[in-house]
């Protein structure tokens, strides 16, 4: 049987509108929920994303059920940081593609999911199972997966309130000049190539913020160690924003100034953070994800590591943001 939940409205407005804010979703996804005819007002059917709801009026969704598409076979292996019945927290891999797509033909992290007989939510569509945030393919580190329905929406939610973050491990070229760099500034699709984002104005893209903070000098001084706070979460923020300042990660050849001047096995971006509040529990968890050998050794190559190591301690980079957050 499909799960279902259901929401009062208390003022007039659009129904795509009430259920992105009620349920931590974009307007995108509710409209596939529409279409797929799980949206019901007063007990009847809806197909109008615009539809106008009145003071009063009861809308429920009724999720649909997860199709038991086949999964590709898998070759690589994740790092599980905690389960439960609700969430799971893995370290991804670098070269792992999050979801399918037509383009997409190797195993995603979805097919690895599958393969682990983890129950995900559908509340994305068939697609997104239990996805609540994504990261690139080329980028590693911690996500945390919504295992039912009623996960994915507190997780969503949270995401939006800002009650949900994370910090990244970067090493950047050149570095930046300040101790602590604050960019705030709107993300959009970028007009000149399709396949990058680009600082926009603020009425052409969706508010983006990032705090970075300098960690460590490589011996050379000419690349950098940073930590990465997140205040938004749009697509290529980190990157983009360093874009926008004349720097770049190493290994990054999307968004590079000069890619054939570096030589980098991957693109040197870690999800090395993540914190949450548990939808069951009520507890605010924390979660570090170790950094995969390829990066540990590009880091090795650049950097001082016994003082690096220190400057790592994730108690440490949260109290170096506490001022920003």
């Amino acid at each position: 049987m499909s799960d279902s939940n259901s929401y009062v409205c208390a003022i007039s407005q659009r129904l795509d509108l009430f259920l992105a804010e009620q349920m931590g979703q974009t307007r995108s996804q509710i409209a596939q929920l529409i279409k797929q005819d799980c949206i019901f007002i007063d007990g009847k059917k809806e197909t109008r994303p615009g539809a106008k709801l009145k003071q009063d009026q009861e809308v429920s969704v009724v999720f649909p059920d997860a199709k038991n598409a086949p999964a590709l076979e898998v070759d690589f292996a994740i790092e599980v940081l905690y389960e439960d019945e609700d969430v799971l927290v893995i370290n991804k891999p670098s070269g792992v593609t999050v979801h399918p797509a037509p383009s997409v033909k190797e195993a995603t992290l979805v097919d690895w999911l599958k393969h682990k007989g983890v129950r995900l939510s559908t509340i994305s569509g068939e697609e997104r199972h239990g996805i609540v945030h994504r990261l690139d393919k080329g980028t590693s580190g911690a996500m945390v997966i919504a295992k039912n329905n009623e996960a994915h929406e507190f997780l969503s939610l949270q995401l939006q309130d800002k009650t949900m973050g994370r910090y990244y491990i970067a090493a950047i070229t050149p570095p930046l000049k300040e101790e602590e760099t604050v960019i705030e500034k709107s993300i959009g699709r970028s007009t000149h190539n399709r396949l990058k984002m680009a600082c926009v104005q603020d009425n052409h893209g969706k508010s983006a913020k990032t705090v970075f903070r300098s960690l460590a000098l490589s011996e050379d001084e000419k690349s950098q160690l940073v930590a990465c706070k997140l205040f938004t979460g749009r697509t290529h923020q980190i990157r983009v924003h360093l874009e926008s300042i004349n720097r770049h990660i190493i290994g990054d050849h999307i968004y590079a100034l000069s890619p054939k001047a570096e030589k980098s096995e991957r693109i040197l971006l870690h999800a090395y953070m993540i914190y949450f509040i548990h939808p069951l529990t009520r507890e605010k968890l924390f979660f570090t994800a170790k950094l995969d050998d390829v990066m540990q050794k590009s880091l090795e190559n650049k950097f001082t590591m016994e003082t690096t190591h220190e400057i790592m301690d994730s108690d440490r980079i949260l109290r170096s943001f506490s001022a920003a957050l």
